[in-house]
Parts: C-alpha cells; structure tokens; sequence
C-alpha cells in the first residue's frame, strides 16, 4: 500500500499548530507517518505535539506514526530538508502549521487517482482553498492546476501550490530546497522535480479534487515584494530572461485588466 509522509515545520506557532495536527490525525487513510520539524519552540508548541503524539499513539484505531524533532535550524527550508532526510513514505507532501487537509478522506482521495499495478506518478497534484485566521473559506486559490502539468507551466505562475503538489519520495529526497533563496525556494524545488520526473519518463497526475487548505498568511505573503523578486530569479534559470520578463509583464497587464 501507498505510504505517505506528511512534513510539517513549525515555530512558535502554538495557536494554529492543533487545527493542522488534528487535521492530519483525522485522516482515515491508516498508512501515514507525520514528520514534524520544530525549531525549539518556546511558546507552549513542544507541549502541543506531544500531546498530539500520545493520542495517536492511543488511539487503538489509528495507525499513524509521529516522529517529532526539535532543534534549531537555519530557517525554513533547512527544516524543510531535514524533514525530507527522514521521510520513509512513497509520497512526501508539505503541510505547515496553520495548513491543513480539507476532509478527513483526502489521502483516500489521492490514493483512488492512482491503478492497482502501475507505476506511481512522480507527482500527484491538486487544487487549494485559502482560508482565513478562523480557517473559514475564503475563496478558491486563483491559480488553478493545468490538466497536463509539467515543468514548462510555472512559466505562468505557481499553478499547483506547495501544499497540493505530492511528490515521490525518491525523487523529493534527491533535491533538496536550494537554501540560498528565503521565500521561493519551494516554487524552485517543485520545478527541479518536475524536470526529473521528464527525465525518467514519469507522469505527473491531477487527482481533480481539492487537496489543501492553505492558510492565507504564510510567509511568501507576509514578504510579499521579496517573494515576487525571488521567483523572476527563479523562473529566470529555468525559463530564461526574454521569457519571464515577457511573462510578468503579463502579471502586471492582469491584474490592472
């Protein structure tokens, strides 16, 4: 059976932490490990995941297993890296304090995307929902996920989201988040694996459902200005110069239009 490994990287992040464990442990797909990265926490967080810990590991009717490391980090994509170093599962996805999954059959959900005997995507991919402070629905994420993805279509924009992009472990595992970059290195890794997935001949498979909620106030759009300087240096190596200026002059044009 498909094994996923759910990372979430969190600190001090105490007050939206429960709402993305609770929604990991009411996931009724049993093949799970949780892989939660904390960078010494000082607000009561370490409390909340062991408390966290010991009711699933409680809970005669759930399977999943919680490994919780923490200790200081060079930031978030360095503990991005260290949760990819002890992911064990086929599938790795990222969801980070305050995120979490819409329903409890979600991972059910992706499961049924993939046929009994074939070999397994390189990605999964999604759509996302944005929710607000009160993870109440706000709107549909804007960018919706092409039919057929591949690493050509973040030309025009990040059109999966972080949350919603699944990726195989060995592939995920053999490039990690290029730390240079503070905000965006997400959008750079998930290029990088799609253009592994083509180089080994592995498809990318939309699952047509909603597969993330993602909690408006994360870091790229708390640092918002920083974040769009970071991505042009990001689609510039991959697209190259002509290309990505032609591309965010349309940006511009859109968002006046």
């Amino acid at each position: 059976m498909i094994r996923f490994s759910i990372i979430t990287v969190c600190y001090n992040a105490a007050a939206c932490l429960p709402h993305t464990l609770d929604s990991v442990m009411e996931q009724t797909y049993p093949y799970v490990e949780h892989v939660i990265i904390d960078g010494c926490s000082t607000d009561g967080s370490i409390g909340i995941l062991e408390k966290y810990r010991e009711q699933v590991e409680s809970d005669e009717n759930n399977f999943h297993d919680v490994h919780i490391v923490s200790e200081p980090d060079r930031g978030l994509y360095d503990a991005m890296n260290k949760g990819l170093a002890k992911a064990q599962g086929d599938y790795v996805l990222f969801l980070n304090a305050g995120d979490a999954f819409p329903s409890p059959g979600t991972l059910d959900m992706v499961v049924s995307s993939i046929a009994d005997g074939e070999i397994l995507p390189a990605v999964i991919y999604g759509d996302t929902d944005i929710v607000d402070g009160n993870y109440q629905f706000l709107c549909h994420r804007r960018l919706s996920p092409p039919e057929e993805l591949t690493w050509r279509s973040f030309l025009h924009g990040m059109v999966v989201c972080h949350q919603a992009f699944y990726a195989r472990t060995d592939i995920a595992r053999s490039i990690p988040y290029d730390m240079t970059y503070r905000y965006s290195a997400d959008v750079d890794w998930c290029i990088n694996v799609m253009k592994e997935a083509g180089r080994q001949g592995l498809s990318l498979r939309y699952c047509h459902a909603v597969v993330a909620n993602y909690l408006k106030e994360g870091q790229s759009t708390i640092h918002h200005r920083a974040s769009l300087v970071e991505r042009f240096h990001v689609m510039r190596k991959h697209y190259g110069l002509l290309p990505t200026v032609v591309m965010h002059l349309w940006f511009v044009i859109r968002s006046i239009i």
